[in-house]
């Protein structure tokens, strides 16, 4: 039986659909034109990575023989995509209000300027976490490997150049670099949490980061960790808040842990086990575990067994 298409009825959906765009909501925006483009955000991000690693992420589509040459018409390129970004990004910036076109010119190139400055110490962070990744993990075979292959690396370096267009007040591009590497690794780290030296994710998936966050230096990040708020009730009243832990220097956080709250400080050398649940502070020198679980079994007979394990409700110790 052949389908009944009646166009007058699809006319009909159309136009209500259309004409429910009627710009009272924030959902409305027509203006297609005039807006940060998402996936010349993630192309920006890609060509970030040639600036950042020369060499291992090649653009194919110049055949340039002169390093340099290839480096600086790359570098060149970026800084007008992103200057155009930036440009467009700044219509949203609540904190600087509404900008005339001029100024907006002007603060556009003036963020880019700083970004780009930003470029030598951003390479001396990321350089510091590719080593602690390959002194952190043995099954790591050499720096190539981590650079190409491991999320941990390429999340954390998404994470550190968006921090600095963050430090510049630059709207909404921040998130949507890190956004993209929240897509192609399951790591979400906010681009205004503060991370130190040395930082390392291993394996990675599912890690979530806030945005207060403050993470100092040689801290170790197993996959399914959250470092996170306690409570979000208060909504935009909490902008600006201190709503995430701070972890102080050379912290371990095994798989699967939460870290709650702002005022959560994790001591130095301290070492957080796998499924704890943390929401008040920890001293330096501690370990964190859990013990006392139990295992249930249900045969189809319902015969329930039980079995005690080495873990369950959160336990510490000092070193």
């Amino acid at each position: 039986m052949s389908e009944v298409i009646n166009e007058r009825e699809i006319d009909d959906i159309v136009q209500r659909i259309i004409d429910n765009f009627d710009g009272g909501k924030n959902i409305d925006v027509l203006n297609i034109f005039n807006k940060p483009d998402k996936a010349e955000v993630r192309e920006l991000v890609d060509n970030m990575f040639r600036v950042v690693y020369p060499g291992y992420f090649r653009d194919r589509t110049y055949k340039i023989y002169n390093p340099g040459y290839s480096f600086g018409v790359t570098i060149e390129d970026l800084f007008y995509h992103l200057k155009k970004q930036v440009y467009l990004a700044l219509d949203f910036c609540k904190r600087r209000g509404t900008l005339t076109d001029e100024e907006r010119e002007r603060e556009s190139y003036k963020i880019c300027k700083a970004f780009f400055e930003a470029i030598p110490k951003v390479r001396e962070y990321v350089e510091s976490d590719l080593e602690a990744a390959y002194d952190g993990d043995p099954a790591a075979g050499c720096f190539e490997e981590i650079i190409l292959a491991y999320p941990g690396l390429m999340a954390t370096t998404v994470y550190r150049l968006a921090h600095e267009l963050y430090l510049l007040q630059t709207p909404v591009l921040p998130r949507l670099m890190t956004e993209y590497a929240h897509s192609e690794t399951g790591i979400d780290i906010h681009p205004g949490a503060r991370i130190d030296k040395n930082f390392f994710i291993d394996h990675g998936t599912g890690i979530v980061i806030g945005e207060t966050a403050v993470i100092g230096k040689n801290v170790k990040v197993y996959q399914g960790v959250t470092i996170g708020a306690l409570s979000t009730r208060g909504g935009q009243k909490l902008s600006g808040k201190k709503r995430h832990p701070t972890i102080c220097d050379n912290v371990t956080i095994y798989a699967g842990a939460s870290i709650l709250g702002g005022d959560t400080v994790i001591g130095e050398n301290t070492v957080i086990g796998g499924n704890t649940f943390i929401t008040r502070s920890i001293d330096a020198n501690t370990r964190v575990s859990m013990k006392n679980l139990e295992m249930e079994y249900r045969t189809n007979k319902d015969e329930i067994k039980t079995e005690e394990l080495s873990q369950g409700d959160a336990w510490y110790y000092m070193i």
